[in-house]
C-alpha cells in the first residue's frame, strides 16, 4: 500500500510537470501539508479515517494559533488541491474537504440543519420495509449521539446496552466512550433489531450493527448515499447535508437549548473543547438573527 507520504510525493510530481507549477508554489504546498500531517500525527489520527471534522478541526487549529485568514485559507486551498489529486487517482473515495466552506470572518463554521427540517427528514422515513427501519436507526445514530461517520459504521450488536440505554461507540486512536441512547433512537434500534428489519438482510453471520442491502457491513460510502436519497425526498438539497452535518446539527441544537459545553465535547469526543466552541459560535450566530428578526429595538 502506497504511504501518505509517498502519495504527497506523487502530488508534487505532477503539480510540477503535468500542472507546470513553479518552485515556491510547490514548497508553499509542501509546507501546507507537511504541517498537516504533523498535526494529525500529533492528535493519534490515521490518513485512512479523515473526515470533515477533522478539517475544520486543524483550519480551527490554525486560527487558534493566530495564523491570518489569509493562510488559513491557503492551507485548505492545499488541501483540496491535494485530495481532489488522491480523487482522481483513485487513491480516495471520499474528499474529507467536500462539505467544507470558509466564512466571511476566515474561520470555518459548521453550517447544521435547523430543528424543524431535521425533525421532517427523521419523520419522513417510513417503518415499512427491513431497509427503511435501517435508514431510520442509522438517521437517529448519526443526529441522537453527534458520532462520526466511522464510529457509526462500527457500532457492534455487543456495543448495544438497552437496560441502561447505553452505546459503546469506538473513535479515534480505537478510543471508547459511552453516549446515551435517547428515546426516538432507542425505538428506531429496536424497530430495525425486530423481525422485519436487520435479520431479513442478514446474508452472512456479522456483528455490525448497521447492514446493507446484500447483508454486508454499512460502509461510510453507503451511509453518503442513504442520507442523498433521504434527504432528496424531503427537498433538502445534497450540498447542504452529510453525515458530518448531522453531528454538526446534534452539538448546535444541543447547545442552544442549553446543554454545558464540556457535555457535548464528552458526547462527541473532541479531545480539546476549542473544537467544540466552534459550535457555540453557531449558537450565537443563531441568537444574533433572531433578535435582530423579533427585538423592537434590534433594528435602532
Amino acid at each position: 500500500m502506497t504511504s501518505r507520504d509517498e502519495l504527497a510525493d506523487e502530488y508534487f510530481v505532477w503539480l510540477t510537470v503535468e500542472k507546470g507549477r513553479g518552485r515556491a508554489t510547490i514548497e508553499a504546498y509542501r509546507r501546507d501539508l507537511r504541517g498537516f500531517f504533523t498535526w494529525l500525527d500529533d492528535r493519534g489520527t490515521s490518513f485512512n479515517d479523515l473526515h470533515g471534522d477533522d478539517v475544520d478541526a486543524y483550519l480551527g487549529d490554525l486560527f487558534d494559533r493566530g495564523r491570518a485568514p489569509t493562510t488559513v485559507a491557503r492551507a485548505l486551498a492545499s488541501l483540496r488541491g491535494w485530495f481532489g489529486f488522491l480523487m482522481d487517482e483513485g487513491h480516495l473515495e471520499v474528499d474529507p474537504t467536500r462539505h467544507v466552506r470558509p466564512t466571511h470572518r476566515g474561520r470555518h463554521l459548521p453550517r447544521p440543519l435547523d430543528e424543524a427540517e431535521t425533525v421532517r427528514l427523521l419523520d419522513s422515513i417510513p417503518a415499512v420495509t427491513a431497509l427503511d427501519r435501517r435508514d431510520r436507526a442509522l438517521l437517529e445514530l448519526l443526529y441522537g449521539t453527534g458520532c462520526r461517520v466511522s464510529e457509526a459504521v462500527g457500532v457492534r450488536l455487543e456495543d448495544l446496552d438497552f437496560d441502561e440505554e447505553l452505546i459503546k461507540v469506538t473513535g479515534k486512536g480505537d478510543k471508547q466512550r459511552l453516549v446515551p441512547m435517547g428515546g426516538a433512537l432507542h425505538r428506531a434500534l429496536r424497530a430495525y433489531l425486530g423481525p422485519q428489519g436487520r435479520s431479513s438482510l442478514l446474508a452472512v453471520p456479522s456483528t455490525a450493527l448497521l447492514l446493507n442491502a446484500r447483508g454486508r457491513p454499512l460502509s461510510r460510502q453507503g451511509v453518503d448515499g442513504i442520507i442523498a436519497k433521504r434527504a432528496l425526498n424531503v427537498g433538502i438539497e445534497r450540498n447542504r447535508i452529510s453525515a458530518h452535518v448531522f453531528r454538526h446539527s446534534c452539538a448546535t441544537h444541543m447547545l442552544a437549548h442549553g446543554a454545558d459545553i464540556r457535555v457535548v465535547q464528552e458526547l462527541l469526543g473532541h479531545a480539546s473543547i476549542a473544537t467544540t466552541q466552534l459550535y457555540t459560535a453557531v449558537s450565537v450566530s443563531s441568537l444574533q438573527r433572531a433578535y435582530q428578526g423579533a427585538h423592537p429595538r434590534a433594528q435602532g
